[in-house]
């Protein structure tokens, strides 16, 4: 390619193109000057100005003839500067060469003018209400928009130049004087609307917006959208100023400076609504949230006035949550478009972005549901903060799967409240970029920035953001310039970090006084019109407060179950009613084993496959299943009963381990494949397996929100290794571990986190049990009632169960409970890595089908329990570390001398069930192993429940040992060695008895 930069003519970007496209011979026969890498600065100016004439004409006419004729860059090239090529005077083709070098440069120079306003209008746009801050940070007019950057003299503006096809702001108009062209882009790029639109690479949706701002006589807003606004404006911040009158000491995160955001919203929802959609999920932070309740989702201000009175009991179990925290579902009347819409705010944490995937995967599972693959009846609507937009890789995660095709939505509205301070962080110490935005261009989603000031210009932009929602199915960006009235909360004093700032704010006129007055002098509206309407609305306040005491308990719910949670007695609810049946009959058993078991007979599978479809298939007649079989027997016994499974993650197809093969893949046919577990029945319900990006934050966000819109799918995310839910830990303490708790929200969701120490080092070993365990909220020192609802009781009291198996069976039984269970509870399971294909972890058909159960606690089955007397210590366990216990067992043939139970629940913890065990063995010492370091793993969990067991026994002066390794700040050790070390150290100690 030739140096373009140093062409003294200035055609940087039309030389591009040409030098570009030149062939070699071509260029060697117009110059003269034989062909190398790179011509000269004189010889480039000589050729353009010049010999190329003819060239260019010669290339332009096959063009004509046939735009296929000429390399793409020339046909992109004499696509976007036509303009080049004057009117036909006579019939044929005029030489371009018969026209100036001047006339030639100034008409390619319109045409980057153009361009460079397009492409840069937004950096000089007028978005900072307050005059203060330049939005892309950045005080300095990009040289491109500087007329001292092109070639024109002073008599230029005056003369007229064809417009290119890339714009429209001609309108019918095909040439326009030079100044009324700069006019024209200045008002469509550098006023109150900045566009970020030259980065997407589609022609057609660059056109499309083009069109919506550039066209002249596009009329934004009738007189009675207008109105609309100021009514919607007015309800925004009368809203504020009312709670900020009542409630003047309490923290509410209110929404002054950014009033707008509540039209913007309802437009984006009204111009959807009339093209059919009627489902919108919402995800928000705290700032503004009550009003967005209050005049978007329009819940009944009783209710939000009641969350301010300190003596209402707000929750009726739980601990609930602050008030800007919570979120609720409603079904309305849209009065614009007269259609019902249903609205869903999801609750959230202060964790600012953490609420985003939940709402994508909340939106994906309501539009699985609704067989709406389009995106055409339900879309997501993300409202964001500035510093948190641009600081938040939660937010770069959840963008990434925007176009990702098992977790698209369809396009998602992004809203970002800016208000151009993070808490009193200036922004330019908080980002690199030159505007909070700048992650969206990523997945070429349009950026709107504009100042929240000028309503008419936020409430147009949100039309067209809707608009291409509807076209497009992609993701765009509304980026509302605005500015906090008041600190990061009501009791937050700016001016010590921001004084000039909020100096300015102190004086700024409300954007309501200044709408208003627009439309009293614009003859809009009355000033005694809307004096009246602010007198209404304080006076729907003022009747909400009276009745703020009659508002009904528990009604803070974003995903409502409400037939599920319906009573079928009195006075009882339903899981006081039903102990799940999780066994399945034998002929079902054989026939999924069969079916997931057998070679497909249209897809040419790997050798290795074969050999281990083969395998299955003698375990089936065998009557056993490992780990893979018995998990495809679970879901595929769930499947059969007409419930959706839905299993995501990183290489969750063919399995980290590969141990699953759920998708069988054709070795010869790129994307053929096959998943065996949509093929069992002719009525079954759908199973998705997923690969996921390489995220866990934001895709265990994705499924966790997925598991919130229906009970009756069975949802599991999978880490490639237990450790890696490290990076996700927001999702699971402020969501899955105590989102009942704050939410009254339930969710089944199950994590599978590959646990056991294999000697692969400290980064793959521990899932870190002992922190969910940490969070299991059941009290250690609490010996539950012992009646036959023990067990129901526990589990619905618990937040969660948290579960370490040893056997397929076991696993498969509690698949089968998340769903049969009649509520919902999160499941934490330690998954096994070696156990997937140990030879003893293998499970007989009989310990699943009729008659068998979930099993807490598995006793000791060997000799040990034919010499109950005589055994001489107790071992608690659980997991991988019970084959390592057995083996030393049997080789010190102690089979008789030493029981070992296995803890399969750890939480809720099996109090009953270690009782039992405890009492079998009168003389026997109590000990606890576990292969995690002594400060990780359950033992700090078991230690004091086990306590509480042997007080219960009247046994308080026995003893419990602990024997495992020794604390340590790593999860394991770096070399085999040493692991192996580790192990016979503390198995040899376990597996002795003492003289």
């Amino acid at each position: 390619m030739y140096r373009v930069k140093t062409i003294a003519s200035g055609l940087t970007r039309p030389a591009l193109y040409q030098l570009k496209c030149l062939h070699n011979q071509r260029f060697a026969e117009v110059t003269g000057v034989p062909f190398r890498k790179y011509a000269s600065s004189a010889q480039t100016e000589s050729f353009l100005n010049g010999s190329s004439g003819s060239y260019v004409e010669t290339m332009y006419e096959s063009w004509q003839k046939d735009p296929n004729s000429v390399h793409k860059s020339w046909k992109a090239y004499f696509e976007g500067q036509e303009f080049v090529r004057p009117p036909s005077l006579g019939g044929g083709v005029p030489s371009l060469s018969s026209f100036s070098s001047k006339d030639i440069k100034d008409n390619l120079e319109v045409g980057k003018l153009i361009e460079a306003y397009q492409r840069r209008g937004h950096n000089i746009a007028t978005l900072d209400p307050l005059g203060l801050l330049d939005a892309d940070l950045d005080p300095e007019i990009p040289k491109e928009l500087l007329l001292s950057s092109y070639h024109w003299e002073e008599s230029d503006l005056e003369r007229k130049f064809t417009l290119p096809t890339t714009t429209y702001i001609g309108g019918s108009e095909t040439e326009k004087p030079l100044k009324d062209i700069i006019e024209r882009l200045k008002e469509v790029y550098c006023g109150h609307i900045g566009i970020e639109l030259m980065h997407l690479n589609n022609k057609e949706q660059i056109d499309w917006i083009k069109k919506k701002f550039e066209t002249p006589g596009i009329v934004r807003l009738t007189k009675e959208e207008k109105n609309t606004v100021l009514a919607r404006l007015l309800r925004s911040q009368k809203f504020e100023e009312y709670l900020a009158k009542k409630w003047s000491s309490e923290k509410r995160f209110g929404l002054e400076g950014c009033e707008v955001l509540i039209p913007a919203m309802k437009t984006v929802i009204d111009t959807l609504s009339d093209r059919g959609v009627d489902d919108f999920i919402i995800g928000m932070p705290h700032r503004g949230r009550l009003n967005v309740l209050a005049n978007v989702c329009r819940t009944p201000l009783e209710r939000i006035f009641g969350q301010f009175d300190p003596d209402l009991e707000r929750f009726e179990e739980g601990s609930g949550d602050v008030k800007y925290h919570l979120g609720m579902s409603i079904q309305r009347l849209n009065r614009v478009t007269n259609k019902n819409v249903s609205l869903s705010l999801v609750a959230n944490p202060s964790h600012l972005e953490a609420v985003d995937p939940v709402v994508q995967g909340k939106t994906k599972a309501k539009q699985f549901y609704r067989g709406d693959s389009e995106g055409k009846k339900v879309v997501s609507m993300l409202l964001h903060g500035d510093a948190a937009f641009a600081g938040q890789g939660v937010v770069f995660e959840t963008f990434h799967l925007s176009d990702l095709p098992d977790y698209t939505t369809n396009g998602t509205i992004h809203i970002v409240v800016n208000n151009q301070i993070g808490f009193t962080t200036d922004p330019r110490s908080a980002r690199s970029s030159a505007y909070c935005t700048d992650g969206a261009r990523m997945v070429n989603a349009p950026v709107f920035h504009v100042n929240a000031d000028d309503p008419d210009a936020v409430v147009y932009v949100s039309k067209v953001a809707a608009e291409w929602r509807a076209e497009f199915g992609k993701d765009v960006v509304i980026d509302l310039v605005c500015y906090r009235k008041n600190g990061h909360n009501e009791t937050d004093e700016p001016m010590f970090t921001q004084p000039l700032m909020y100096k300015k704010i102190a004086v700024q006129k409300p954007v309501l006084d200044q709408y208003a007055e627009q439309l009293i002098k614009e003859g809009v509206v009355t000033t005694k019109a809307y004096e009246e309407e602010i007198e209404k609305y304080n006076k729907i306040c003022e009747e909400a407060f009276i009745h703020k005491k009659d508002h009904k308990k528990g009604e803070w719910l974003d995903s409502p179950w409400d037939n599920f949670f319906k009573k079928e007695g009195p006075g009882q609810e339903r899981w006081m009613m039903v102990k799940p049946n999780t066994a399945v009959p034998e002929e079902k058993l054989n026939h999924i084993g069969l079916k997931v078991s057998s070679e497909p007979e249209d897809v040419s599978i790997h050798s290795g496959l074969k050999r281990i479809m083969k395998m299955r298939k003698q375990m089936v007649e065998k009557r056993q299943a490992d780990w893979a079989l018995g998990e495809a027997l679970a879901w595929g016994s769930l499947l059969s009963e007409g419930y959706h499974v839905r299993l995501s993650g990183q290489d969750v197809e063919r399995g980290t381990f590969s141990h699953r093969h759920a998708v069988l893949f054709d070795q010869n046919v790129d994307k053929k494949k096959i998943v065996p577990l949509n093929h069992l029945y002719p009525n079954q319900a759908k199973f998705q397996v997923h690969n996921s990006s390489l995220s866990e934050y934001g895709v265990l966000g994705f499924e966790l929100g997925y598991s919130l819109e229906n009970p009756y799918t069975l949802v599991i995310w999978e880490a490639q290794f237990g450790d890696f839910a490290n990076t996700a830990q927001c999702i699971i303490d402020q969501f899955i571990s105590s989102g009942k708790d704050k939410w009254t929200r339930e969710s089944g969701i199950t994590l599978l986190l590959p646990h056991g120490y294999d000697g692969m080092g400290p980064e793959h070993s521990s899932g870190r049990l002992e922190r969910f365990l940490q969070m299991s909220n059941d009290d250690g020192d609490y010996f539950p009632p012992e009646n036959e609802d023990f067990v129901t009781q526990q589990s619905h009291e618990i937040n969660w169960f948290v579960c370490n198996f040893t056997t397929p069976a076991n696993f498969f039984h509690a698949m089968r409970r998340q769903i049969l269970l009649p509520f919902r509870r999160p499941l934490i399971v330690m998954s096994p890595k070696s156990l997937l294909r140990h030879k003893d972890a293998i499970s007989s058909f009989d310990d699943m089908n009729e008659g068998s159960e979930f099993r807490r606690v598995i006793p000791d089955s060997g000799a040990a329990t034919q010499n109950a007397a005589g055994v001489k210590k107790l071992i608690f366990c659980s997991g991988k570390v019970y084959y390592d216990l057995i083996y030393e067992r049997e080789k010190k043939e102690l089979n008789d001398q030493i029981a070992i139970a296995r803890i399969e629940q750890i939480s809720p913890f099996p109090f009953d069930l270690v009782k039992e065990e405890i009492q079998k063995y009168p003389k026997a010492s109590i000990n606890w192993v576990q292969e995690e370091h002594k400060n990780m793993g359950a033992w700090f969990y078991v230690e004091p429940r086990i306590r509480t067991v042997l007080t219960k026994l009247d046994m308080s002066d026995a003893s419990i040992e602990y024997c495992g390794r020794e604390p340590a700040a790593s999860t394991a050790a770096g070399s085999k060695r040493s692991h192996l070390l580790q192990l016979a150290s503390f198995l040899n100690e376990a597996v002795s008895l003492s003289e």
